[in-house]
């Protein structure tokens, strides 16, 4: 496959070079915005070719080898595609108008399926993230450049958590990954398979796997911060994030990425081909290929000898032993960082014209993955014995690392029909998308087999596949009133994959994952309908009111009604914009959520690897234990902004926002049995079942979220030769909390025990941080860009199992600063620079104490020295502690891309 490629791009080349010596015609020229100054970055391409440049910080260009009848292609985003021919003189000085549509079509896509509305009009806040943006960041995936690009979104990779390494969580205003819908061209993309379960932000939900997406397959990303639960159905509680792929067809590109960390691993190599061509007026393919890898990165910090051999913080083994072993591997043996991931990725959008009003479209999508990460090591004062599986006879015993590997396979597809005919707009199309995962467990061993056991494990995974029918339609009745209505059509299937008996016949199943068993092994299905009905209405030129209303009908728990109404006003020459939304929400429980049920292996701090067990809300024992089936959780959303348009060169945008989420799905914390006459009923029933500790996910508590979104751009500053452009966005939390007490079953409470405690407490409502800033500042100058981003994480607060509950664990606000440059090397080709974390800034946490209690404890070294060894599984975690932190511990890290257009 890499020889054919290789061969693809090498032909390519070639031809550029047959096209250039064939042509020799030099045209210089400027393109220019309606008030006179220079639009940068404007694509300039001979008509019918793929052969073009781009424009300079003033506008200006060169372009050698036109022919002397040439015709010009010239477009930038925000302005009107212009052709022009070349006059005899060579020179050219174009006047590029402000786009009627394109700028409109962001803001219907995500906020309104009524009338168009420029940006600066919408009733709702959007971001606008080009592609550009995301490549000047550096960073290897698209959640991680969306990490350093918009304020309200937060990713960050966790250590040691098995499944949890092929993605990671993300979310947009706190909210958790699954209340943010994801769309792909304005069509649904599939959820994951995977449903966070270990001691990480998100756990307990599943979000779309957006890592999977190549890069240079993207157009803009359109991010809609407000609930649209009526627009879209489930899962937009939180907001939308719309992914435009690149359509009509410009110029051919290939990409070579690398990098490396200060520390000389987690290298990156990687190479994307984006293609593609056009057919007529309409017609078009647009496609990507990519191929990378990136290297293992270990962060691992010096164990503590004391710790490990005492019999409450570690595994009660003599000093001497682990002093031994410990003068051998500081480290323990452990590794934890960034996994070694490869991944092929492909894409595809294109259209062709049927007839003078209608369009054929379709998207697709493919990408496999492959991660390699590890699990705790296991020592020899730990596992004392491997049973002779994993040393060679006559060698020392040292211990063993299991490995933990998984593959990932996510597609999506869509093909649909848009018409227009006696004013009504037409929108129908079907949609096809799944995500696979399975899991390898390497070196490893299962303990009860004994001498019989392999060696290596398929322990078996889980899938997720769902189909979408859409049907939308909308009309303008009159200059002021506009109409829309459409359904929704998904049927959905979540598969739980045995794993082969070996990894789980016998406690405690394979070292690092124990095997899904047979009898967990299943397969459901549910479909759902939905239809809604929107109106916008223009009251004036300057007000503008819109309203949707929604139905809901689900085959596995019921209907839900949710409505919005948003609002804009413009004044002071639509200088100033007033806007406002209010709306009712709904989030379905996913299907892993209703029938999620397997044994779990987890770091619990102070007890080492425990194994402990999830039952599902259709099981006997959730019946037992009084849990009842889940429903659907319930928002109210309300946000309320204004809208700064002074100068044509600056712009800012302050929004307010709040989200009141009642019955909120979360996966319990683990319930085990009691001590006194009050618990003997549960602690019967556990005996009964055989339970030692349970999980569930259960509609378990009310929350509200609130607090701002600021945007500011200032550009067009002339410096020297060239001109600065700065822009600054925040996001602040006032409030993530918890309204109320938790809705924990009667059975359970009447123990003295509740479905969720500190721990799951912080990662679901302060594991994000509780402020994030980005201030950027470009500067372009003649065929080069600088620009150089500081990101403001603030704190973030960490209850971890077993700390002592007068104590609480916070990670200090820092500031990550990263450079970056492009240099265009000659007509096609571009460099492009990074040093992410410039200063090498780690995260840092300290143990807070919540009283005076507490106080105590920070005056006494012992107890000191316990809590911080169990944070940290007595050193192992020193850079993050085991449930991660606001952002990358890997340090300083070094990219470079090099970009030959075609």
């Amino acid at each position: 496959m890499m020889n054919r490629f290789t061969y693809s791009v090498l032909v390519c080349l070639l031809f550029v070079s047959n096209t250039l010596l064939a042509q020799s015609r030099t045209v210089n020229g400027t393109v220019k915005d309606a008030t006179g100054s220079g639009v940068p970055g404007a694509g300039v391409k001979i008509k019918g070719t793929t052969k073009g440049t781009s424009t300079g910080a003033a506008g200006e260009f060169k372009l050698d080898g036109v022919a002397e009848n040439a015709t010009l292609e010239i477009s930038a985003i925000g302005y009107e595609t212009q052709s022009v021919s070349v006059p005899a003189s060579g020179d050219l000085s174009i006047i590029l108008k402000d786009a009627a549509t394109s700028l409109d079509e962001v803001v219907i896509s995500v906020g309104s399926r009524n009338s168009k509305r420029t940006l600066t009009d919408t009733p709702l806040p959007i971001d606008i993230v080009s592609t550009a943006d995301l490549k000047s960041t550096g960073q290897t995936t698209f959640d991680k450049a969306l990490q350093y690009r918009v304020p309200s979104f937060n990713t960050v990779q966790t250590p040691v958590n098995d499944a949890t390494s092929l993605l990671d969580p993300y979310e947009i205003r706190n909210m958790g990954p699954s209340r943010t819908l994801i769309l792909i061209n304005g069509k649904r993309k599939n959820s994951s398979a995977l449903t966070y379960i270990q001691t990480s932000p998100g756990r307990g939900e599943s979000g779309a796997d957006i890592s999977a997406i190549p890069t240079e397959a993207i157009k803009r990303v359109e991010i809609l911060r407000d609930g649209a639960s009526a627009q879209y159905g489930s899962d937009a509680i939180a907001g939308v994030m719309n992914i435009i792929l690149k359509d009509r067809f410009e110029y051919g590109s290939v990409t070579l990425n690398s990098g490396v960390t200060h520390k000389g691993d987690g290298g990156v190599a990687g190479i994307t081909l984006n293609n593609g061509a056009n057919f007529g007026e309409k017609g078009y393919i647009n496609y990507t290929v990519g191929l990378s890898h990136v290297g293992l990165a270990n962060r691992p910090g010096v164990v503590s000898a004391e710790a490990e051999a005492d019999g409450d913080l570690g595994f009660g083994a003599p000093l001497s032993d682990v002093q031994a072993f410990l003068k051998l591997k500081p480290d323990a043996g452990n590794i934890n960082g960034s996994p070694e991931t490869a991944a092929a990725k492909f894409s595809v959008n294109g259209g062709v014209g049927i007839g003078a009003n209608s369009e054929l479209y379709y998207t697709g999508a493919y990408v496999f993955k492959k991660v390699n990460s590890f699990a705790n090591y296991r020592t020899p004062y730990w596992r004392t014995s491997d049973d002779g599986l994993l040393h060679a006879a006559g060698t020392p015993y040292l211990g063993y690392v299991p490995t933990f590997e998984g593959d990932l396979n996510d597609y999506n597809g869509t093909i649909g029909v848009r018409s227009e005919k006696n004013g009504w707009k037409s929108d129908v199309s079907f949609t096809v998308g799944g995500n696979k995962q399975l899991y390898t467990v390497s070196n490893s061993r299962n303990r009860g087999l004994g001498k019989n056991s392999p060696i290596q494990f398929k322990p078996g995974g889980y899938e997720f596949s769902h189909k979408v029918g859409n049907i939308d339609l909308s009309k303008a009745l009159s200059e002021k009133v506009n109409l829309s209505v459409g359904s929704e059509f998904r049927a959905e299937e979540f598969t739980i994959i045995a794993g082969d008996t070996a990894s789980y016949a016998t406690a405690p199943g394979a070292d690092s994952f124990p095997g899904i068993s047979a009898a967990n092994a299943k397969t459901s299905t549910r479909y759902n309908f939905g239809a809604y009905v929107g109106l916008g209405i223009d009251i004036t030129k300057d007000f503008l009111i819109d309203g949707t209303a929604r139905l809901e009908k689900y085959s596995d728990f019921g209907n839900a009604f949710v409505w919005k109404i948003s609002s804009r006003y413009k004044f002071a020459d639509d200088k100033v914009t007033l806007r406002a939304s209010i709306s009712t929400g709904f989030r379905a429980p996913s299907m892993a959520q209703s029938n999620l049920q397997l044994a779990q292996a987890s770091f619990v701090p102070g007890q080492g690897i425990q194994t402990k067990g999830i039952v599902n809300n259709n099981s006997p024992q959730a019946f037992l234990l009084g849990v009842p089936k889940l429903k659907a959780e319930n928002s109210v959303n309300f946000t309320a902004g204004l809208g700064l348009n002074p100068t044509k060169n600056f712009s800012a945008t302050l929004d307010f926002y709040s989200i009141k989420v009642d019955n909120r799905i979360i996966l319990s914390s683990e319930i085990a049995a009691g001590s006194g006459a009050q618990a003997a009923a549960l602690n019967k029933i556990l005996e009964d079942n055989g339970i030692v500790a349970v999980s569930f996910f259960v509609n378990g508590i009310n929350t509200l979220t609130q607090g701002l979104d600021f945007v500011a751009n200032y550009k067009n500053v002339v410096l020297g030769k060239g001109k600065l452009a700065f822009n600054f966005a925040g996001n602040y939390t006032l409030k993530n909390a918890k309204v109320g007490e938790a809705l924990t079953p009667s059975l359970i409470k009447a123990a003295g025990q509740s479905i969720i405690d500190a721990t799951q407490e912080a990662l679901l409502l302060t594991s994000r941080p509780k402020y994030k800033a980005i201030l950027g500042v470009d500067y372009v100058v003649g065929k080069m860009n600088f620009n150089v981003n500081n990101t403001l994480f603030g704190p973030t607060t960490f209850r971890q199992n077993g700390l002592n509950a007068n104590l609480k664990t916070v990670f200090d606000p820092k500031i990550v600063t990263d450079l970056g440059a492009n240099f265009q090397l000659g007509k096609s080709l571009t460099l492009g620079l990074n040093i992410n974390n410039l200063f090498n800034i780690m995260p840092k946490w300290n143990l807070v104490a919540l009283n005076a209690a507490g106080e105590a404890i920070l005056k006494d070294p012992k107890q000191v020295f316990f809590n911080t060894n169990l944070i940290t599984f007595n050193g192992r975690y020193s850079n993050v502690t085991y449930d991660g932190s606001h952002f990358s511990q890997l340090g300083t890290t070094f990219a470079a891309n090099l970009n030959l257009r075609f």
